[in-house]
């Protein structure tokens, strides 16, 4: 299908082809499905909310709910205060949430809607809450969304009463269920109470049952967000991600934060754990060294299949950094590194793992899009490719063995059960990358090179 992608590279400064990520209310969305009981809302047209739930859907396999404010041309022309309103009502009145969570379109933004006043005039029923946060579709990306509506959570609900609680505020990052599950464990191993803002573990992954839930188990409760302003400190995983709501919570509930890389490796699992040794002033338990023991093992006994193979990450920034370092890691040279969301950090970051390493002739760029790194892969082509579905036909233009890690993933199941953190989502990352590399081996070799003992 991209046969034809010309070699030759030429500088776009405003055009992006097939982008390697989507708008800020997808994640605004996502984040406010991880809280318990919350009606995410979409301030705009009913195809905008429409095409977010489904993103979302197609993602992790099941409903993602949320409601919308439904523009017609009226609202576009005189605003959408009072859709908003009504919208408030019916939906206290049908679907009884807790909360709601209110992100902007385009549209509304372009508007110049004034949510605050809106919000302020709606009638909320006595118990109930409404909070918002302000996702121009045409700015950042759905990271951005992600990490607008977590502050906006804490500049509604966060408070200091002056009591401490003694618990850890823990923002994990734009990840999948699985992997929260995952970071929740080695907290609990740990002996580290906490509060996870957001924790869309047990609502995106929520069994099935035989009874359809609306909201189900899963989600922080409004009390531990409110809670989160008498933390001890906060823990940010994801640096591009969780900065500015660590940030946030600090500067409204004098809460000192520190952030870490997404702990996806060994080098950053290990960061991790140590954090939580330093706070919860608690052993690392035998369960867990013995995980950091069997990652080891495994790939010092592969390393044959890894050594110096050449790979090509895109997808979101902080998980494009995890990805590179477990690269790193097992001896892979991460030649090309993209993520379309903005922001020149990411380049920083990446530029500095690989001076770590002591590894030359790489590439990273922020903002950047498929088509480009589809044009670099010609030119120099890779062993591997890892990143998200949208992948898949540069992998197939180029015979390249695809790792589907990160988001979205929208055309294989199961992997937003399963965590890619952690020393268990190390050895994941780490079977997943040598059975594609080894499958290729088998594939390509002569019949008389086709090993039964690899």
């Amino acid at each position: 299908m991209l046969e034809l992608t010309p070699k030759k590279l030429s500088d776009r400064s405003t055009l992006r082809i097939n982008p390697i990520k989507t708008c800020q209310p997808v994640g605004a969305m996502y984040a406010a499905l991880g809280v318990h009981q919350c009606m995410p809302h979409s301030h705009g047209s009913q195809g905008c909310c429409s095409f977010h739930r489904m993103f979302l859907t197609r993602h992790f396999k099941d409903p993602a709910i949320a409601s919308s404010s439904s523009f017609t041309e009226g609202a576009s022309v005189f605003g959408g205060g009072s859709n908003l309103k009504t919208a408030i009502k019916n939906i206290f009145d049908i679907y009884d949430p807790e909360i709601i969570a209110v992100h902007t379109t385009c549209l509304s933004e372009t508007i110049g809607d004034d949510l605050n006043g809106y919000i302020q005039d709606a009638k909320v029923p006595e118990g109930k809450l409404v909070v918002h946060t302000n996702t121009p579709s045409y700015v950042g990306s759905h990271i951005t969304g992600y990490y607008n509506m977590i502050a906006g959570f804490i500049k509604y609900l966060s408070e200091a009463t002056g009591e401490k609680n003694g618990k850890l505020a823990l923002f994990p990052g734009f990840v999948n269920p699985g992997d929260m599950r995952e970071m929740k464990r080695l907290m609990k191993l740990m002996g580290t109470e906490f509060i996870m803002l957001p924790d869309t573990s047990g609502v995106l992954d929520a069994p099935m049952t035989g009874n359809y839930t609306m909201y189900p188990k899963g989600g922080t409760s409004i009390p531990d967000i409110r809670d989160l302003g008498n933390c001890e400190l906060t823990l940010g995983l994801g640096e591009l991600t969780s900065e500015f709501p660590a940030d946030f919570l600090e500067k409204k509930c004098k809460v000192p934060y520190k952030t870490l890389p997404l702990p996806i490796g060994v080098e950053n699992t290990d960061a991790f754990i140590m954090a939580l040794n330093q706070f919860s002033k608690n052993e690392v338990p035998y369960e867990i060294e013995e995980e950091r023991g069997q990652l080891m093992d495994i790939l010092l006994d592969s390393h044959q299949y890894t050594n110096n193979k050449t790979v090509a990450i895109f997808g979101d920034p902080d998980t494009v950094l995890g990805m590179a370092q477990i690269a790193l890691e097992m001896g892979m040279i991460p030649k090309y590194m993209v993520t379309g969301t903005p922001g020149a950090a990411f380049e920083r970051k990446a530029n500095a793992l690989l001076e770590k390493f002591g590894v030359e002739g790489c590439t990273a760029k922020q903002s950047g899009d498929l088509f480009e790194l589809h044009q670099w892969i010609k030119n120099d082509p890779v062993d591997l490719l890892i990143g998200g579905t949208h992948g898949k036909q540069v992998a197939r233009a180029e015979d390249i063995p695809l790792v589907r890690v990160g988001f979205p993933i929208i055309d294989r199941y199961v992997h937003s059960y399963m965590p890619i953190v952690g020393y268990k989502g190390a050895i994941r990352l780490a079977e997943l990358i040598l059975n594609a590399l080894m499958d290729r081996q088998d594939r390509d070799c002569e019949d008389e090179d086709l090993e039964m003992v690899m």
